[in-house]
């Protein structure tokens, strides 16, 4: 029997409602020959191809057995677009890029390839990936679901193309499971799709049970705003459409990092840490990774110098340096949130997006119905500055985020014993429970290693997303129980977070979590 089953029979006999794996498989040291369809969310990748879009796409693809990836679609921003082909000059709607760049007939365009290109190394490293996981997609399949969409221009949107028509099909299709729309350029091809189906529909006896369906189905995951598609269009016309909105969280994996991120976990994200552990040695997937100073240089932006080597010539030739970045740095992922917040690793937060999770913390915007943003109220407290840091939400998994993706890069080239796997984590009672002022409760983890390593433990209160005002002084809080006293001041109604964070000893430790939320009654 595989340590799975020998776990969920445990979970069975202590209660137990459900399991932050995230892992399919992982429990079977045999080679699966039988594709695992993944559990996870329905999700559709938008993307312009900025450096940091391939970079981002390189690592979603390790994660790629955590959600059902639908659709892959070339799109356009205020800073890449291909151009019509007929010279038409183009002049940006971004304040920003209107002065950068001024009147411009196309604009640092990457191509229709790149995708092909990664999923071609993907294919060679599959094979040992599903060693680790059989819901590893196959490369065929993902191939199949590239489409380009409006491209031409910034905020493209007048004609539908295969990309927007791609979108338009899965909104409507019969699955009425949420499907995540990922916005890692311009939202110009998804406001095609959704105009599409308004000039399909709009006017006619169907329309207000489309416009529902739609509108129940879909939730986009936008990294700012790239184009002026969303605010001209989707929010006007579809304002029951749920939206993400991250534009303050996403910097400590964008290109500013060493501003967003406390320099005590910068190591992380160096070109010690890169280099050995993610893009050296780790199969031709993880060696098309960009990070400074690797040789590298993207076809099609001629901005894209940070693969440069700084000798003394081209110091000369670029004016500039890298500036405080060293070779194999971490250039940029600005995107990754939009599918980290995808990923099940206990925290609840896909169904509750103001809980937080890998992919940051939302929260319901004070004049926009049906949209989560990251503003003032998503604040959390930064202990390395003192301070309520409106990036720190997704700063603070930074470590666990890092440590999983070093963890994954070995899958590419080790067998399952050779390398490191998640720990599965469960509770030994309800998430959920109510609790009377002054209670004694004891609260208990249970957990199992795949790979039989010792586990960590780490409860702590998410003070932050809390209605109860107070903070919790928590004694001997690094064991599988915590005892503690309801606050004898907590009032009906208000609740309290606490997270248990399980950690493996491994080269590349892998961290769970549990949330259990305390409702006074």
């Amino acid at each position: 029997m595989t340590l799975r089953a020998n776990f969920l029979l445990l979970v069975l006999s202590l209660g137990m409602l459900t399991l932050g794996c995230g892992e399919s498989g992982a429990g079977d040291t045999t080679a699966q020959t039988a594709y695992v369809q993944p559990t996870g969310p329905r999700t559709i990748v938008t993307t312009d191809g900025e450096i940091d879009d391939v970079d981002s796409f390189i690592r979603m693809l390790l994660y790629a057995n955590e959600f059902r990836l639908e659709g892959l679609v070339y799109s356009s921003s205020m800073w890449h677009y291909k151009g019509d082909g007929k010279g038409t000059p183009f002049t940006s709607k971004m304040a920003m890029t209107r002065e950068i760049y001024g009147e411009r007939t196309e604009l640092r365009w990457p191509g229709t390839t790149w995708m092909d290109t990664l999923l071609l190394a993907y294919a060679r490293v599959y094979p040992n990936l599903r060693l680790h996981s059989p819901s590893y997609p196959h490369p065929d399949s993902l191939k199949a679901m590239v489409r380009v969409g409006n491209i031409d221009f910034e905020g493209s949107m007048a004609r539908d193309t295969e990309g927007s028509d791609w979108i338009k099909a899965k909104l409507l299709d019969e699955d009425p499971e949420p499907i995540y729309l990922q916005v890692w350029g311009g939202t110009n091809t998804i406001a095609r799709a959704l105009k599409s189906i308004e000039e399909e529909y709009g006017g006619t006896a169907g329309w207000e049970a489309v416009y529902s369906k739609v509108c129940a189905k879909a939730i986009l995951y936008a990294i700012l705003d790239q184009d002026a598609t969303y605010r001209e269009y989707i929010a006007p016309n579809w304002p029951d459409l749920k939206v993400f909105y991250n534009a303050n969280q996403f910097w400590c994996f964008a290109y500013p990092w060493k501003r967003a991120v406390p320099e005590p976990w910068h190591p992380y994200l160096e070109g010690g840490f890169m280099r050995e552990h993610l893009i050296q040695g780790h199969g031709p997937l993880l060696a098309q990774y960009y990070s400074y100073g690797d040789g590298q240089q993207q076809a099609g932006d001629p901005e894209h110098l940070h693969g440069v080597a700084l000798d003394s010539f081209n110091l000369g030739r670029l004016g500039q340096s890298w500036g405080p970045f060293e070779p194999y740095d971490f250039i940029s992922e600005g995107d990754s949130p939009a599918y980290l917040h995808l990923v099940d690793v206990g925290l609840g937060n896909l169904e509750h997006p103001q809980y937080g999770g890998w992919g940051g913390r939302l929260v319901p915007s004070d004049s926009l119905p049906n949209r989560w943003e990251d503003g003032e109220g998503a604040r959390d407290f930064n202990p390395f500055t003192d301070t309520l840091d409106a990036t720190f939400p997704q700063t603070r998994w930074v470590p666990a985020i890092q440590e999983d993706f070093a963890a994954r890069a070995d899958w590419c080239v080790k067998p399952f014993a050779e390398a490191n796997h998640a720990p599965l984590v469960g509770l030994a009672h309800p998430e959920t429970l109510e609790v009377l002022p002054g209670e004694a409760l004891t609260l208990k983890a249970v957990a199992e290693d795949p790979d039989g390593d010792t586990l960590e433990y780490q409860w702590w209160q998410y003070a932050e997303v809390d209605s109860y005002p107070g903070v919790l002084n928590l004694e001997y809080a690094a064991r599988e129980e915590l005892q503690l006293l309801v606050p004898e001041n907590m009032e009906s109604g208000q609740e309290l977070h606490l997270v248990v964070a399980v950690t493996d000893a491994a080269e590349h430790p892998m961290t769970r979590y549990r949330r259990v939320i305390l409702r006074a009654r």
